[in-house]
């Protein structure tokens, strides 16, 4: 069956259902609201799950990856959570002549009994970068801010024995009165303390349909709205671990737990826990009683985990030995210009403790991702306290660059409508419930009760870059486990430990990183064991 569908399907009845049968048109801009109408090539499009043909974009579920159910009674101990067959194509950008908001999304789709399609709308920041992805609430997209730029990406699932397919797209944006002119003040990214705990899942694929390879060097994020496109590193993150070592790398993949938690954005922002202060990660509010200690597919919470972290950036680049506390700044939020790293052929930089040749390394960035650029010494530059790049590893740097040793005023903390000033952000805590170790600090909803320390000792507040406590310098863990425990291993999901073992420890990349000591366990060995409190993720992909 042949209809006219409009974005956010579920929201609006599956319009599908209905049995009407249009006739494809093109579809001018709604009356009343005058607009720039454009209709994207699908055969232009680029992505994971879908195919393209004369006949329109159609679900593939060969190459499409897996992920869980929005919906349905999942009981608290199944794990993996039902898995949603999905596929993405990412539109061709359409510039502007006049800055906008507000975008309305038409599809003409073929949409069987379980199957949706719906689209993702981003736009292209005044400082260079990109918005995240923000689904269509039926039809209409709003945008954080005013941009000139504009993308669609089509997001196809299917549960049902028919796929769907679309065979058009209609995007319509509405002029923003008033965008233009508005001052561009620079803000230091967000910045938040969370848990991260080991992806494994070598051999799988993750969201993004990357093959998962060994030692490799990605992280995942629990919301699709900051989901860089495979090989793409739109959206990349700055963690740094307790011992002050940091990676910068892209986000391509989806968890851990949660797929609708960007809980780097202000609350009543986000897609999903509007009741939680942003910078709280659900899975951390749930192991203090938050919804009931469950996550969003109704699966007990095991860990408070906010970010998964490839394993090369776990054990090669950080050193880690154990899921732990990390800093994280999330570089698209803010509105400093970025600057790309270029390494000409090598899968990554090193990071440097100082600006000379031979200074020691604090870490690595890789290929393609985008840093805030602070100032320049010399031949170097610095991108947080005492990190430091050659500037040989940047295809371009901007030509105000001030000197290191030059007064500047430091940039703002990104807006945030609960933690830009005031307390640190409290999670939910149910009564007599308490924090298992490791979980972020958070006092307690009743009685005025603080729970454990966060393990690393960083704050939960947000810390904007290069100042002091900011990821640029985590403060190495002052608390200790308590007497007679042992830390939990940090294994993979048990729903993937029948996959291929990662092999034994092998250095990642063309540079050098400290290897971990002696007594990390083998890819092999991690991989066959599941200890209490591993990390257990909403599944990724499949093999």
């Amino acid at each position: 069956m042949r209809s006219i569908t409009r974005a956010g399907l579920r929201a609006i009845g599956l319009l599908a259902a209905t049995g009407a049968l249009c006739a494809a048109a093109t579809v001018p801009a709604m009356a009343g609201e005058p607009g720039t109408t454009w209709q994207p090539e699908l055969s232009e499009g680029t992505g994971k799950g879908v195919v393209v043909s004369p006949d329109g974009a159609r679900f593939d579920r060969s190459t499409a990856f897996g992920a869980p159910a929005d919906e349905g009674d999942t009981e608290s101990s199944a794990d993996p959570a039902e898995v949603v067959p999905t596929g993405l194509l990412t539109l061709a950008p359409h510039t502007l002549d006049t800055p906008t908001r507000e975008v309305d999304s038409l599809l003409v789709a073929d949409t069987p009994p379980g199957s949706t399609a719906s689209v993702d709308v981003r736009g292209k920041r005044a400082g260079g970068g990109w918005t995240e992805w923000i689904p269509a609430e039926g039809s209409r997209t709003e945008l954080p801010e005013a941009v000139t730029e504009v993308q669609g990406r089509l997001v196809l699932t299917a549960t049902g024995a028919a796929d769907p397919t679309v065979r058009e797209v209609t995007l319509t944006a509405t002029p923003n009165a008033g965008a233009e002119g508005e001052p561009l003040t620079e803000a230091a990214p967000r910045s938040y303390s969370v848990f991260a705990t080991r992806e494994g899942l070598v051999g799988g694929t993750t969201a993004n349909g990357h093959k998962i390879v060994n030692r490799d060097r990605f992280v995942a994020l629990p919301s699709r709205r900051a989901l860089s496109a495979n090989g793409k590193t739109d959206y990349s993150v700055k963690v740094c671990a307790p011992n002050g070592r940091c990676a910068i790398a892209p986000v391509w993949d989806i968890g851990p737990w949660n797929t609708k938690d960007d809980y780097w954005n202000p609350s009543d922002q986000r897609e999903m826990w509007k009741d939680l202060p942003q910078g709280v990660p659900q899975a951390a509010a749930a192991r203090n009683g938050h919804n009931g200690g469950k996550d969003q597919f109704g699966r007990r919470v095991a860990n408070p985990a906010g970010i998964d972290l490839g394993d090369g950036i776990f054990w090669d680049v950080l050193g880690l030995k154990d899921n732990s506390q990390v800093q994280v700044d999330y570089l698209w939020t803010g509105s400093q210009r970025l600057s790309a790293i270029r390494t000409e052929g090598a899968p990554d930089v090193q990071i440097l403790a100082r600006p000379e040749a031979g200074a020691e390394s604090v870490g690595i960035a890789v290929d393609a991702t985008e840093v805030p650029v602070q100032c320049a010494s010399g031949a170097f530059v610095r991108i947080g306290d005492g990190q430091y790049l050659p500037t040989t590893a940047f295809a371009g740097l901007p030509g105000d660059v001030p000197a290191c040793d030059a007064p500047a005023a430091p940039a703002a903390p990104a807006p945030s409508d609960s933690s830009a000033a005031g307390p640190t952000p409290a999670a939910p805590s149910a009564p007599g419930a308490s924090a298992a170790p490791g979980d972020s600090a958070v006092p307690a909803a009743s009685g005025g009760s603080t729970a454990p320390a966060a393990s690393a000792g960083f704050a939960t507040s947000p810390a904007p870059s290069g100042s002091a406590g900011a990821a640029g310098s985590p403060a190495p863990a002052t608390t200790s486990a308590p007497a007679g425990t042992a830390p939990a291993s940090p294994a993979p999901s048990p729903s993937w430990a029948d996959r291929p073992g990662t092999g034994a420890p092998a250095a990642g990349g063309s540079t050098p990183t400290p290897a971990p000591t002696s007594d990390v366990p083998d890819g092999a060995s991690q991989a066959a064991r599941v200890t209490p409190g591993s990390a257990r993720r909403a599944p990724s992909g499949t093999p």
